[in-house]
């Protein structure tokens, strides 16, 4: 009997203990994963939407980045949903439909099970891009070729299952062609790079990536892959503008995660306190002066979206 009521005691003075961790947290600095290269735009942006975590009003504690990339953000989240710990100190980067279209097709250790979402805080738009040389001055330019030379229209993107790559799929699809889609092992920059040293005809990329590269003089935007076109590039028409019937299937939505089974007290203070974060007027500004479109959403909104962005891309990679 002594026993029992010498376990029952130590539970709960263990659950007493974790309870006042949790409401204690952060006692440290926090890690951001972000299964990107370092200045490729989810990493960029990831840097300016946490500046601010160590606040007062924020966390109080500084969020620091570390890069996990490879596989179109394959790595980064095998090893997120498998090895990263479940303790409010490690959080993820998540970008969709990326994530939830490689779980789809197959042959990776996640899927929207495996996270926590905590907050989003943009939603960046596919553009193709071409260099700033380039003969091809719209859309119309890009398909023409393509039909003219089959599967001989290289292109860049940042991996396979990513946005760009859907974007690239949906393309061939509306259009009628074969393309070359080339996936970059160094993400969105690695695949910019490659189309502003001629290494590849084309490249669809972020519109965050493109919109910096153009103002250094580096590209041209060809169209957008949206329903609508963006604040930040009111001169390039969509490709349904241009004849083409594309969705907005491939935005890019970012956020923050934590892994499946981060404590709920964590996670209802990650959820309360970074969509603040994001708001902050000097996040915005940064974010703005990039050309990196917000779009803020909650934890609950989150969910929605994700169940709703899986639902969507079981049918439309099923279409494809």
């Amino acid at each position: 009997m002594k026993q029992i009521l010498a376990a029952a005691a130590m539970a709960t003075f263990a659950l007493a203990g974790a309870g006042l961790a949790e409401e204690a947290y952060p006692e440290r600095p926090i890690m951001m994963m972000v299964s990107y290269g370092a200045g490729g735009a989810t990493d960029f942006q990831a840097r300016i939407v946490t500046m601010t975590a160590g606040n007062e009003d924020a966390l109080g504690m500084p969020i620091a980045i570390i890069n996990k990339p490879g596989a179109g953000g394959r790595v980064g989240w095998n090893w997120f949903a498998t090895q990263a710990e479940a303790d409010g100190y490690t959080l993820g980067a998540y970008n969709i439909p990326h994530f939830i279209a490689q779980s789809i097709e197959g042959g990776v250790q996640y899927g929207a099970a495996s996270f926590e979402p905590i907050a989003n805080w943009g939603a960046d738009p596919a553009v193709f891009v071409v260099a700033a040389d380039s003969p091809f001055n719209s859309m119309a330019d890009v398909v023409d070729h393509a039909k003219a030379n089959p599967g001989k229209l290289t292109f860049s993107g940042a991996g396979l299952f990513v946005g760009h790559h859907i974007a690239a799929l949906q393309l061939e699809k509306a259009a009628g062609v074969k393309l070359a889609y080339i996936p970059n092992n160094k993400g969105g920059a690695g695949a910019m790079k490659a189309v502003i040293a001629g290494e590849v005809l084309g490249g669809v990329n972020n519109l965050s990536d493109a919109f910096r590269a153009r103002e250094a003089g580096n590209v041209k935007i060809l169209g957008v892959f949206d329903l609508e076109r963006s604040d930040f590039l009111p001169d390039v028409p969509t490709l349904k503008e241009q004849g083409f019937e594309i969705d907005n299937a491939s935005v890019n939505f970012r956020g923050v995660m934590v892994p499946k089974g981060t404590p709920q007290p964590i996670i209802d203070k990650l959820a309360e306190v970074v969509p603040s974060m994001f708001e902050n007027a000097r996040v915005q500004g940064k974010m703005k002066a990039g050309g990196s479109p917000m779009h803020v959403m909650t934890r609950a909104e989150v969910l929605d979206m994700w169940a709703a962005r899986e639902k969507t891309l079981k049918d439309l990679l099923a279409g494809l």
